[in-house]
């Protein structure tokens, strides 16, 4: 899939990138190479590829890096990039819910065969039943056992995706429901699957998130592992988090987005749980020591990278001239009793509109935000079936 993508890009220092990549790998026909290096490298690639502003191109090399650290499965990679493997995937997937449907139908006649008067509620029952013995259930290796070949054993894994499309299926079982099957399993692409898992995985990264921010005891280190490879949460203008954090000898960033422009984005998080985010002084609301601490950081980075700027464009391509700051920080939830979420708000609001390069949110703005985008791509996904067709 490296080499053919190779052949998609007309950027030199793309091209290069890759070539850097099968070098790991061992070259054409080499032994295939692991680790660290791999990754990184496979992350160079994307990188430079959303310099150029080849978004798709990056993405691909993105998906490539994370099945290289162990998180994503090669068919879900194949049923992206591989034509002739997502081809066999689907005519796979098609042939199992053939055979279940079989299965059904003949479990179906056994009953009405043992049971004249059997009930809908009867046939529910049984594959109520069935489904929860399913832990029990194996191939078996002996005599009349079903042996399947490791190649087959890992399609299974497709079994993921069909029960995307299965368990949204309408309910009680009817002549609907197997029309829309037909029609899912004969129109729906691996592409519109892949999309489905990807908002399934946002919807657990969203939840891990909250988690994390919901416990008093959160360390940054393990608000930053939620949001790690998660630039979505941070709202559309951002295309990429950057692999590297590391830009000056003395600077170490916590979150680096690349927004659509090429210019990079710092993130600066902090603890969730702090209690003088905002502060009452002479019935006055102020942010508190924390917080000015915080965006004083962030502003020593944003400095830092002005100074380097013609450094870091060389040496990694990426333009900080223009850089600009978030600070996600603390959470209403945490703060002093006697101010309301809504006074924490306006106080943020308030001190945010005298700044331009560098905004304050709370982990509550981050996730509330965060939650209303995956709302409006869910329901993308899911379109009114009352709505007329767009012309």
């Amino acid at each position: 899939m490296i080499q053919a993508a190779q052949e998609l890009t007309e950027h030199a220092a793309v091209r290069r990138r890759i070539e850097a990549v099968l070098s790991i790998m061992g070259g054409y026909g080499g032994t295939y190479g692991k680790g660290r290096p791999l990754v990184d490298a496979l992350e160079d690639v994307a990188q430079v590829a959303l310099l150029h502003e080849d978004i798709a191109f990056a993405r691909r090399f993105q998906h490539f890096a994370a099945y290289a650290r162990g998180e994503l499965f090669l068919e879900i990679l194949e049923n992206y990039y591989d034509e002739e493997a997502r081809q066999r995937s689907e005519e796979f997937m098609r042939r199992m819910a053939a055979v279940g449907a079989e299965r059904a139908v003949a479990l179906v006649d056994a009953l009405c065969g043992e049971n004249p008067d059997a009930t809908a509620a009867d046939a529910r029952a049984l594959f109520h039943g069935i489904a929860r013995s399913t832990d029990h259930l194996g191939l078996g290796s002996g005599e009349g056992g079903i042996q399947l070949s490791a190649k087959y054993l890992k399609r299974l894994q497709e079994y993921g995706h069909m029960e995307i499309v299965l368990r949204n299926l309408p309910r009680p079982a009817s002549a609907e429901a197997a029309r829309m099957m037909s029609d899912v399993l004969a129109d729906a692409d691996a592409g519109l699957l892949a999309q489905l898992l990807e908002l399934k995985a946002r919807r657990a990264g969203l939840s891990a998130l909250r988690a994390a921010v919901d416990n008093p005891d959160s360390s940054e280190g393990a608000l930053h592992a939620c949001l790690k490879n998660q630039e979505w949460i941070f709202g559309g203008a951002y295309v990429a988090e950057l692999a590297r954090r590391q830009y000056t000898p003395d600077t170490i960033l916590d979150i680096p987005l690349l927004r659509g422009d090429g210019s990079l984005h710092v993130v600066e998080l902090k603890r969730a749980n702090i209690k003088d985010l905002v502060i009452r002084r002479s019935g006055h609301l102020m942010l508190g020591a924390p917080t000015h601490h915080a965006v004083s950081q962030a502003q020593n980075y944003l400095r830092v990278m002005d100074e380097n700027r013609q450094t870091i464009l060389e040496q990694y391509g990426v333009d900080t001239r223009r850089a600009s700051a978030t600070v996600v920080i603390g959470h209403p939830r945490y703060v002093n009793e006697s101010i309301a979420p809504q006074e924490v708000a306006e106080t943020l609001r308030t001190y945010n509109t005298h700044t331009t390069r560098i905004e304050v949110i709370t982990y509550k703005t981050l996730l509330d935000s965060a939650a209303r985008m995956l709302a409006l791509s869910s329901a993308r996904q899911d379109p009114d079936p009352n709505e007329e067709p767009t012309a």
